[in-house]
């Protein structure tokens, strides 16, 4: 018997084909929609004889993507081809996308995703940062799935500062990065063996949404060769989702702190979530206050 005769096979490769095709039709008419929307001279082209019907031709589409017009009339008639992400990004600029829509774009198309489609979760929209300094003094912070720390209140800032003033490579602040590399000795984050694996487990998930990716690919190739435990911990495959986590922090200034990490979705920024630190008792909450209250209040009695 074939894997097609198999009965619990066959439904499963007959869903996967109507997904595809799915797909596929959604490419062609967000296509055909942006292609009507961008006009002769918004490109730079001549407007011509009176068109039939608004924004461009698919020939010069094509023409501007530098692709050949039965392909593209195949990629907007929903016909399963082939594209290539520098094809793709050749059509996005053709139409005047922008980083969400070229992102989109990727998507219907199946691939991967681009360094657009990496940066387009690095904005944060300002009122999130009236949110976060509401918060204070409980620490908080809007991190993408990379674990980079894209906004915070002065509470985080006191609490973690090697997640917001150590700049990671790429020039990001990165609280993933700071639990790895810095030293045992001078690193705030206590338990840190019961939280590392899952924190990578998360980050192992959210991975397989970004996979090819480069910012995606760069960043696990430097923390792999940054830190020996992060290799080991990704090489395991172990995927975990994010859920509330007690960490324990130490300050020089205040002693230990505990506090309840949750971690909320950001509605219409999926790459986003935003981590809240509840002190577990008053006397966290009282030491919490404290540190907020001295910024510059050093975190370790020591320094290399």
């Amino acid at each position: 018997m074939t894997v097609l005769d198999t009965p619990a096979e066959a439904p499963a490769i007959t869903a996967g084909a109507g997904q595809a095709r799915a797909r596929r039709t959604e490419l062609a008419a967000f296509l055909k929609a942006c292609r009507a929307r961008v006009s002769p001279e918004d490109v730079g082209l001549p407007p011509g004889l009176r068109r039939r019907t608004p924004g461009l031709r698919r020939e010069e589409v094509a023409q501007l993507a530098g692709v050949g017009v039965t392909w593209y009339t195949w990629l907007e008639q929903g016909r399963p081809i082939n594209a290539s992400e520098q094809v793709m990004s050749a059509v996005s600029r053709a139409l005047l996308l922008d980083a969400v829509e070229r992102t989109h774009l990727f998507r219907l198309a199946g691939l991967p995703g681009d360094e657009l489609a990496g940066l387009s979760c690095l904005a944060v929209d300002p009122t999130m940062q009236v949110i976060l300094d509401g918060l204070t003094p409980m620490p908080a912070a809007i991190c993408n799935r990379r674990f980079d720390v894209l906004a915070f209140n002065a509470g985080y800032d006191a609490l973690f500062p090697g997640a917001t003033r150590t700049v990671a490579p790429g020039g990001r602040r990165n609280s993933m990065w700071c639990a790895f590399t810095v030293p045992d000795c001078c690193n705030p984050f206590l338990n840190r063996d019961e939280e590392l694996p899952r924190m990578v487990g998360v980050m192992r998930a959210a991975y397989a949404s970004h996979i090819g990716e480069p910012a995606w690919e760069e960043w696990v190739r430097e923390l792999s060769a940054a830190s020996p435990r992060f290799r080991e911990l990704w090489a395991t495959q172990q995927v975990a989702p994010a859920r509330t986590a007690l960490k324990v922090f130490r300050h020089a200034g205040a002693g230990e702190i505990r506090v309840q990490a949750a971690y909320l979705t950001m509605p219409g920024a999926p790459e986003l979530y935003m981590v809240v630190y509840t002190p577990e008792t008053e006397l966290d909450r009282e030491r919490m206050a404290w540190v907020t209250a001295h910024p510059d209040a050093p975190v370790t009695d020591h320094g290399h």
